[in-house]
């Protein structure tokens, strides 16, 4: 009889930042009840999937196994692990356990999309636990960017799995709950047979920083603005949000929220009790009857999205509010990489409007959410795991994470997405492969990043597009000239000639010649067709664009 075994398996966020969707799973092999920690997204970039608006796993090897599915967890409510939870929860069908913020605006998210809410369970922090199939599973606080943070402690038969979520180590975040040095030691006590363990930040040396670190800093720069005052940062961060707006307020200036996600997370934090004292906040249009250096706005857009608040005022005015020349703007936040270009084109709109752009490259005014290499050690030293898999990270971090365990004699592995991992031995051990894949949000439908929709817009937007039409009769002739119409492509090529003239040219000469044979064959005509406008385009412009050809047939 096969033994029963424990098991993990990434989807989503192991060998990337972003897009966490994690699997574990006791029992028979090919036979585990599974439950799924987070249902996150990423976010697309115009060189690799150009229109697209959110990415998210494939869960084909989960849907195909959706009797199998005990429960789904979130761990906390950034986007990149609740985000596509109204996209993929269909597919699953299981019921949802979060803390309430997190439910809270999971619950928002459900609604929005038109699904039901009442699959989604809050759950108190531990030590209530909730049972699903073979699984313990409690919600332990921990300290992160955006409140209501948990690990999972996660107890089996085969032993107990702490997966930690994203988290640091700040003994005095401001909103949100403290690290608990003591209660974490207490999961320890027991045994841990597998720690699974955030990554991002195994490169930095120096010990993580707590968010009341930065609250002098904030504070000296507010006080010493003239001007309007305007800052940014990741509208989850609800402690750095309540920093700048105590600190506006006792610098004498009234307080705006711009940006709906950053409405919506202080909302949601005080509706949950999460938040409180939060200072007044007038309304936009509110702000006209106020002096310019008696306001502070609070923008969304801290990583260059283009249609946030702050790339919309960088541009020119923004619900009748406007930044000028001698005002300040601050990023209060780290770019993350990959929105570096988007940042900078924010500062130099600003710059050239003649505000002041205050950024964080000196650490002044942003801490991490992510634990540093000293707080890693930490963590792996206040477990005592029997064995360590390295999460959330890319593939040189959980590589250096790996390293980090098995310096201080922890078993590791290095886990990407698709690689499900043994838990049952004495050392995590790789045991099968599948294919991990993406799926794309691509306006209201969902589509697989091999399906070829993306695949085909980068071509477009590379190489221009042709259409070619051409009208055959009855008996098989070609009425008149085959015509071409053009997008993304310049008007002349190197014979200066008109470029749809020489590919209408060069196409009505091939009809010309072509038998009855080719003119019969659709399939044929079309290739020809194809190649030779491609052929044809690329003599005059240096590029093969991508061709539809269009044949219209008479009938008698």
């Amino acid at each position: 009889m096969t033994a029963e075994r424990l098991i993990y398996l990434p989807l989503g966020g192991a060998g990337e930042v972003g897009m966490n969707l994690y699997v574990y799973g006791y029992g028979k092999k090919g036979r585990e009840r599974l439950i799924v920690v987070d249902l996150g997204v990423t976010f697309p970039d115009m060189d690799s999937s150009p229109g697209v608006d959110l990415i998210m796993a494939d869960i084909k090897w989960l849907a195909q196994r959706a009797d199998r599915i005990e429960a789904v967890f979130i761990t906390h409510a950034h986007e990149d692990h609740i985000g596509a939870l109204p996209l993929l929860l269909p597919q699953i069908e299981a019921p949802v356990y979060a803390r309430r913020f997190t439910g809270h605006l999971g619950a928002l998210k459900l609604s929005e999309a038109g699904l039901a809410t009442d699959v989604l369970k809050i759950t108190e922090a531990w030590p209530e636990t909730v049972t699903a199939g073979p699984f313990k599973v409690g919600f332990l606080p921990i300290s992160h960017s955006i409140p209501e943070s948990a690990g999972l402690v996660i107890d089996t038969p085969a032993g107990r799995i702490v997966h930690t979520g994203d988290f640091k180590i700040d003994r005095t975040p401001g909103v949100g709950e403290a690290f608990d040095d003591d209660l974490w030691a207490s999961i320890a006590a027991p045994g841990v047979r597998a720690l699974v363990c955030d990554s991002t930040n195994v490169f930095q040396p120096a010990a993580g920083r707590s968010e009341a670190d930065i609250a002098d800093n904030l504070e000296r720069l507010i006080a010493g603005a003239s001007g309007m005052l305007a800052a940014t940062t990741f509208a989850s961060n609800v402690a750095r949000l309540k920093t700048l707006a105590e600190a506006g307020k006792r610098a004498g200036r009234e307080i705006v929220l711009l940006g709906r996600a950053m409405r919506r997370m202080v909302d949601a934090a005080t509706e949950t009790g999460v938040l409180t004292d939060f200072p007044r906040v007038l309304q936009p249009e509110e702000a006209a009857d106020v002096p310019r250096d008696h306001l502070m706005l609070l923008t969304t857009g801290s990583q260059g999205e283009r249609r946030a608040a702050s790339a919309a005022l960088s541009r020119g005015k923004y619900l009748g509010l406007e930044l000028k020349e001698g005002d300040t703007f601050l990023f209060s936040s780290k770019t993350i990489p990959g929105n570096e270009r988007g940042v900078l084109r924010i500062m130099n709109n600003f710059s050239e409007r003649g505000v002041e752009v205050v950024d964080d490259n000196g650490g002044a005014y942003h801490v991490s959410g992510h634990a540093n290499r000293p707080d890693l050690a930490f963590m792996h030293r206040l477990m005592k795991p029997k064995m360590l898999v390295p999460m959330h990270g890319e593939h040189r971090m959980l590589r250096e994470h790996a390293n980090l365990g098995e310096e201080a004699g922890i078993p590791s592995v290095i886990a990407t997405n698709g690689m499900m991992v043994d838990l049952s031995g004495d050392r995590p051990e790789i045991v099968e492969r599948i294919d991990p894949g993406r799926t794309y949000l691509d306006g209201s439908v969902l589509i697989g990043a091999m399906d070829g929709v993306v695949r085909d817009r980068i071509r477009m937007a590379l190489n221009g597009h042709v259409v070619v039409t051409v009208i055959i009769d009855e008996s098989d002739e070609v009425l008149g000239d085959a015509w071409c119409d053009t997008m993304g492509l310049p008007e002349l090529g190197r014979s200066n000639a008109p470029l749809l003239d020489v590919l209408e040219e060069d196409l009505s000469q091939f009809l010309g010649r072509a038998d009855a044979k080719t003119l019969r064959n659709d399939d044929k005509l079309e290739d020809n067709l194809r190649r030779i406008a491609r052929q044809s385009a690329a003599n005059e412009i240096g590029k093969k664009p991508e061709v539809s050809v269009v044949i219209s047939r008479l009938s008698a």
